[in-house]
């Protein structure tokens, strides 16, 4: 038994009991749905179990930074709702009505919780407006349980931070082995729902993010093509790079979620703009094929992405097993492909200067439309960062991210020159790859595509692949072009339901 305090009561719960009645755990969208339905759970119950599992689970896999104290009102309501359809004979409801979903502690909620990036600077902050993104859970009637943790300011502070630290929260544990890296920045996003509490969350990625911890985590990261999802209400690195999506256990569920939050944001105008002619007028959902591997031309770049593997590991005999696996249901495997630059794109700096100038921008128009804030700009979150240095450890991890970013200078002449030659590699490189050899998508072990897919502003998903000797899991990427995540949709749903590698970590 324990005692879970909202902000208007106290309920005992016992989490044994409400398991024997329906099996929330490993349960997805659609399960908890039917389950609603069928009366065996309500969205209290549901909320009240997530609680449960965090009290019980985040000191030590320090996932969760905070829990909402106006979640279980917010599941009453979803529950009055349900009720009241019901009564009224109407079987139809929001695709996330009454599901609890943890948000990335970047993404803004205009509620009682903080947004920070893990970082003390913006404890106490108070933001203008829900991020885009958080706007359309709602509307989709999702429950905002709480922030994730993350790699603090989504790892864009120093070089010396550990993946899934920061100042808030501590260090998140990868939940199949502990003493393993969990990945970053969206670590907390992909622990919790790795480890049961709470089944669906938001992570954002920059080159990475959401497809490095879905695949040491073993669950299911989809990484937008930039501007489906608005960044609007979201702490930046970059906006030619920014994007947000969903982490779950399942591709299915990851779908629903991606359905949920694109579209147009005023507080994206642009990007999101440009983005909405690649959303499907039924949604995405519908791609959830399972012959969506049938006739798809996947290719393989094998320097660099699959020579780092040692080819008598484990690791390497699954990804033969899954070569198998795509040809068994229908894929046609185009191997030994190059990309024509791919070594200037992974060794390059080209990269992380335009991060850094466009990181310095961003940030201080971000803190500048802040309502309430201790710091308004770089320069005084790296002051407040060296008058708190042992909250912060600066002298252990320091901030000459920070610090090379504040001495940037805006967008000049050479800063335009990178922003062309990033357009350039991408145009003549991934892009050529796939357009010449007709590709639906790349395949590449773990989140190794991932610069590639970042400074194209394409998009990718990552499925579980399988585990290594010590029990850490390791996983898949397919990436596409812009706009073609109905295709990788498909090839994600129908690989994931011929191999169902993923199992829960035995916590």
């Amino acid at each position: 038994m324990t005692n879970i305090c909202s902000s208007n009561s106290t309920v005992s719960l016992d989490s044994n009991d409400l398991q024997a009645n329906f099996p929330i755990k490993e349960a997805t969208i659609k399960d908890l749905h039917t389950a609603f339905h069928q009366n065996k759970l309500t969205s209290k119950e549901l909320v009240q179990f997530y609680l449960y599992q965090i009290e019980k689970l985040n000191p030590v896999l320090r996932a969760v930074l905070e829990v909402n104290p106006d979640a279980l009102e917010q599941a009453e309501e979803a529950d009055k709702r349900r009720a009241k359809a019901k009564e009224s004979g109407s079987v139809e409801s929001l695709r996330l009505d009454g599901i609890p979903i943890l948000v990335k502690d970047n993404i803004a909620t205009k509620d009682r919780m903080n947004t920070t990036a893990g970082s003390f600077a913006l404890l106490g902050s108070v933001v203008p407006r829900d991020a885009g993104v958080v706007e359309k859970l709602r509307q989709a009637g999702a429950i905002i349980l709480g922030k994730a943790s993350l790699s603090e300011w989504a790892h864009f502070r120093s070089f010396g931070a550990p993946s899934g630290w920061c100042a808030r929260g501590g260090q998140g544990q990868n939940p199949y082995h502990l003493s393993a890296n969990p990945s970053g920045s969206s670590s907390g996003s992909a622990i919790a729902v790795a480890a049961n509490l709470v089944a669906v969350t938001l992570g954002t990625e920059t080159n990475g993010s959401i497809l490095n911890p879905s695949r040491t985590n073993s669950v299911v990261g989809i990484k937008p093509t930039l501007g489906l999802t608005s960044r609007g209400g979201v702490i930046p690195i970059t906006p030619t790079q920014d994007t947000v999506g969903p982490i779950c256990r399942t591709v299915a569920d990851a779908t629903y979620v991606l359905d949920s939050i694109v579209g147009y944001d005023p507080y994206d105008s642009e990007a999101t703009t440009n983005a909405s002619r690649y959303i499907p007028p039924d949604g995405y959902v519908q791609f959830l094929k399972l012959d969506g591997l049938e006739g798809k031309r996947l290719g393989i770049v094998r320097k660099p992405f699959f020579d780092h593997i040692e080819w008598s590991s484990k690791q390497a005999t699954t990804f033969k097993q899954h070569f198998h696996t795509l040809r068994e249901k229908g894929a046609i495997l185009v191997d030994n492909l190059e990309i024509p630059n791919i070594d200037a794109i992974m060794s390059s700096n080209n990269e992380r200067m335009v991060m850094e100038f466009e990181f310095k921008l961003a940030l201080n128009s971000y803190l500048e439309q802040l309502v309430k804030t201790p710091v308004r700009s770089l320069a005084e979150v790296i002051e407040f960062n060296n008058k708190n240095a042992q909250e912060e450890m600066i002298e252990e991890y320091g901030q000459q991210i920070f610090l090379s970013a504040e001495a940037t200078n805006g967008i000049g002449p050479e800063e335009k020159r990178l922003l062309a030659t990033l357009e350039e590699w991408s145009r003549d490189g991934f892009e050529k790859v796939m357009v010449e050899n007709k590709l639906d998508a790349i395949i590449t072990p773990n989140s190794s595509l991932s610069t590639v897919l970042a400074i194209g502003g394409y998009p990718g998903i990552s499925v579980p692949a399988g585990y290594g000797d010590n029990g850490v899991p390791f996983g898949i990427c397919f990436g596409g072009l812009k706009g073609t995540e109905p295709k990788l949709i498909e090839i994600s749903y129908a690989f994931e339901q011929a191999t169902k590698i993923r199992k829960p970590p035995s916590l």
